[in-house]
């Protein structure tokens, strides 16, 4: 009987350490540990006349637009680029290098709709009425825009200098906020931390 019970033990122990995960090396260990830290908030700096707003970038909710937008801002395509269009209590809207609401960086990005709202200071992809129409021209609300929700892809939020958006030179609403002689964007750089 204790030869069977050793056997038995000895099996046992067996599928024990086969079944055992290898161990890992500490190269290995850290290289999981600094994976799985939580990733330094980006951010990006849009440089207007009156100063700097500060807009965190929601990778979680709109990656492939955060993606697409991070690549822009990092070849300087917003750099001068016009508010062409400004609702006063809606919206301000940019991104477009003809200024006047008909153009884009000529790459169309798919719509990532999620469940971030159209509040203050969120900033969404301005598009046509398909909704994989998006490209460059972006906009920041101005207030609560609940109509929105769902139906526009949301990539960042303005963490500080919204005073600043607020002074962006309003359009004629009668003319869906079209601008003359528009304010501009002065630099947008990207930064990652606080």
């Amino acid at each position: 009987m204790k030869t069977l019970t050793r056997i038995a033990f000895c099996f046992i122990l067996a599928i024990g350490i086969i079944c055992m995960p290898p161990k890992k090396s500490a190269k290995a260990q850290s290289a999981t540990t600094k994976a799985s830290a939580p990733a330094a908030a980006e951010y990006i700096d849009l440089e207007l006349k009156d100063g700097t707003v500060r807009i965190k970038l929601l990778p979680e909710a709109a990656p492939k637009t955060v993606a697409r937008i991070k690549e822009l801002v990092g070849k300087g395509f917003y750099d001068g680029l016009v508010f062409h269009r400004v609702i006063d209590g809606f919206m301000a809207q940019t991104g477009d290098p003809k200024g006047d609401g008909t153009g884009g960086s000529g790459q169309k990005l798919k719509a990532e709709f999620s469940e971030v709202r159209h509040e203050r200071g969120t900033v969404s992809m301005a598009r046509a009425m398909d909704p994989n129409s998006a490209d460059s021209q972006f906009f920041i609300c101005l207030a609560a825009a609940p109509h929105l929700n769902g139906q526009y892809t949301v990539f960042g939020q303005v963490v500080s200098g919204m005073e600043f958006v607020d002074n962006i030179k309003k359009g004629n609403n009668r003319n869906n906020g079209a601008v003359s002689d528009p304010d501009k964007i002065v630099k947008m750089t990207l930064r990652t931390g606080e």
